[in-house]
């Protein structure tokens, strides 16, 4: 306990002198304090004294958007933030940098010159490199894929990259890319691509382009977590090479795309968590039956799963038996889907014996009218299926048949959750009159299921 004395010291023996403490500290101290500033208010900290001139240089964290004020009202320009970066960069010619980030939204540059500081960063030993630019960027495939020291990358911007035979990043932990068109190397086209990343754990890619003859193997044995988004919807020709994920802990799944090109899970059977969005366009529904054979490729792949969104658009109008053949889901609990017709929907439930929870989004279509009155009622109906939320509910027949026969036949149905549409804020349509409707169906004799309607929202 602080002593009574102590409390009543007079202010200027309590301070130690008239000492600037901070500007003691070693340098190396001083740079990693001004490592968590932008280097622009880092850089200005040299007019402070002579002893902080050169302190900036030993900073290791380098971030530059050229989005920053220049002053408390101005912009920079683009000419300035050039002149800043090309400035900067002279003072680490001899230097290692752990960490840069380019981000650049505000004005057009030329390719060649964004090239430039990427490699001369890649030759620093970066160990976290971060590049946002929305334009084209020149960028080395050699500097890229000999910089060992990477630990995170991020690139979202528009390049090529060429890829040799084989590519290894051993240190590198988590990967995400975007706007990136991977090409082969002219010599290499009796050979499969293998890109190995021993110790990485995350990866992601969206809407890069995998323009590759080969197929490309991704030796990854540590990745916990793989989502890719891919759309070929520019080729009038299905890709012929397929992407194979080589990794026994494997997590969490997620892929987003047209299935014009093949993802093969190799060791797939811990994914517990798995996303997948189908979006079929219209010139291509003559190729739905390939389709359909891919879908259920990826599918049985991730059988093991737990929690499951499923979503399909422009699928099911072309082809309504997708879900035939499916796999048994015999760990799922959580599971959630778009519109989809009532077979696709029965089919489903069947094969997920101990579902849980079901989350519907936007209702049932193509609903035959006797469909849910002559079905078998699901397995999991009578013994897991507790909870139902009904999202972008239509007030329509085919809606209102599906939660009459989820009512009749859940037994252990706790919570029905009904969402209505946003368009039925703008339809002459009574919502307390169909609530009551619901409201006054029969429910299984040992279900104490409690209904709740959440208001339109209007959009």
């Amino acid at each position: 306990m602080e002593s009574n004395e102590a409390k009543h010291l007079p202010m200027e023996k309590t301070t130690i002198g008239e000492r600037d403490m901070i500007s003691s500290l070693h340098e190396s101290i001083l740079g990693h304090i001004l490592s968590f500033i932008p280097i622009i208010n880092a850089v200005h900290t040299s007019v402070l004294s002579r002893r902080w001139i050169e302190v900036w240089t030993s900073i290791t964290n380098l971030q530059f958007d050229d989005s920053w004020l220049y002053s408390e009202k101005e912009k920079m320009q683009k000419e300035q933030f050039v002149n800043f970066v090309e400035k900067v960069l002279l003072h680490f010619t001899n230097s290692n940098i752990k960490s840069f980030s380019l981000c650049l939204n505000s004005h057009k540059y030329d390719a060649s010159q964004i090239s430039e500081w990427i490699c001369f960063i890649l030759n620093r030993e970066v160990q976290k490199l971060h590049i946002q630019y929305a334009d084209k960027v020149l960028l080395s495939s050699k500097s890229l894929f000999s910089c060992n020291s990477l630990v995170e990358l991020t690139l979202q911007m528009t390049c090529t990259l060429n890829l040799p035979i084989s590519v290894c990043l051993r240190n590198l932990q988590k990967l995400s890319i975007s706007g990136i068109k991977f090409a082969s190397d002219s010599s290499t086209y009796s050979n499969d691509i293998t890109l190995s990343f021993p110790i990485l754990k995350d990866f992601e890619a969206r809407g890069c382009e995998w323009s590759t003859v080969q197929n490309i193997s991704l030796q990854v044995p540590l990745l916990e977590r793989f989502s890719i988004a891919i759309w070929n919807r520019h080729s009038n020709e299905s890709c012929k090479s397929a992407i194979k994920v080589y990794s026994r802990r494997l997590t969490d799944f997620s892929y987003e795309g047209d299935l014009e090109q093949d993802i093969v899970l190799c060791d797939s059977w811990l994914i517990r968590n798995a996303s997948i969005v189908i979006v079929i366009d219209e010139d291509k529904k003559d190729r739905i039956e390939k389709l359909a054979f891919q879908a259920h490729n990826l599918l049985r792949q991730i059988d093991e799963v737990e929690r499951l969104k499923l979503l399909f658009y422009k699928v099911l109008r072309h082809g309504k038996d997708i879900f035939t053949n499916l796999p048994v889901f015999g760990r799922l609990t959580y599971l959630q889907l778009n519109e989809v017709n009532g077979e696709a929907l029965l089919q489903l439930l069947h094969n997920c014996p101990i579902l849980n929870t079901l989350v519907l989004l936007n209702g049932v279509a193509d609903l035959q009218k006797d469909i849910f009155t002559s079905a078998m009622v699901p397995h999991c109906f009578l013994s897991s299926f507790k909870i139902f939320q009904f999202k972008g509910f239509n007030a329509n027949e085919q809606d209102l048949c599906l939660v009459k026969f989820v009512l009749e036949n859940a037994e252990i149905l706790e919570k029905m959750t009904i969402s209505p549409a946003f368009w039925l804020g703008y339809a002459y349509i009574d919502m307390e009159k169909v609530k009551e409707q619901i409201l006054s169906l029969p429910k299984s004799s040992s279900s104490f299921c409690m209904t709740e309607f959440s208001d339109i929202s209007i959009k």
